[in-house]
């Protein structure tokens, strides 16, 4: 059954009363009460989607996220609308309506798995695993492509205790590698070097030549994006894996 609303008349009942008339009492009072010709569950499945095609992620927004909770619409239903919307309204705006709907729907975070959790806190994709480097890592990594022209960028995600082996970046001019940390926690190390702990913002010039790797720290899922720096015949070395002595004195 529709709530009564009154808050039309609460905010702009001296100022614009008519307006407020009208929302509380044809908008809110005639059209969400007629429940016998559209339900409330899906009244707020027509409203969050045509609010979220316009981009009004505002606090409108909000209220009407929690309404759809509240009238039956459930996480993983609301994350299929808003995909599904995504490709008809606009990709940036299903970012912004993400954000605000992992925030209304943050009660049902029990159920998520670790890797869900970690993508609800990063802005980019985890991604697909990244079978076609599997052979150059320890534990599971995933690969999200973000750019494959101009300059090649990829969101690159390691479960805890992940890395890749030692390698180098060649080229005969130009080439490497810039890493820009955007979640989670990890490692980056040069060969005869001490580890760098990595946080989000943190970014790493990877000349061509320098023997290193790079991974999530035993405790934490990480993401870097990857920047491929561009060159002539550029090309990876990889090397031998980072043993398990070496990586248990990071922390």
């Amino acid at each position: 059954m529709a709530v009564k609303q009154t808050a039309g008349r609460d905010s702009l009942g001296k100022f614009a009363p008519k307006f407020a008339e009208l929302n509380d009492d044809v908008l809110f009072g005639e059209v969400w009460s007629r429940e016998d010709k559209l339900s409330l569950r899906d009244r707020s499945l027509v409203t969050v989607t045509a609010l979220m095609a316009q981009g009004l992620t505002d606090s409108s927004f909000k209220y009407h996220l929690m309404s759809a909770k509240k009238n039956g619409i459930t996480k993983t239903e609301i994350a299929e609308i808003l995909t599904h919307a995504a490709f008809y309204a606009g990709w940036p705006k299903a970012w912004a309506a993400f954000r605000m709907a992992t925030e209304v729907w943050a009660d049902d975070a029990e159920d998520l798995s670790e890797k869900e959790k970690y993508q609800q806190s990063i802005l980019f994709p985890i991604g697909a695993p990244n079978d076609a480097f599997a052979k150059y890592f320890i534990g599971q990594s995933y690969l999200a492509p973000l750019s494959t022209s101009q300059v090649g960028i990829y969101n690159v995600t390691f479960e805890p205790k992940c890395r890749n082996n030692w390698h180098i970046h060649n080229a005969e001019n130009g080439g490497g590698q810039i890493l820009v940390c955007v979640g989670g926690r990890g490692y980056y190390q040069e060969w005869g070097k001490e580890a760098v702990e990595l946080n989000p913002g943190d970014v790493i010039n990877i000349p061509t030549g320098i023997k290193h790797w790079h991974g999530a720290a035993p405790d934490s899922w990480f993401s870097h994006l990857a920047v491929e720096v561009p060159g002539t015949n550029t090309s990876n070395e990889w090397l031998e894996p980072v043993s398990d002595e070496d990586y248990s004195k990071l922390k």
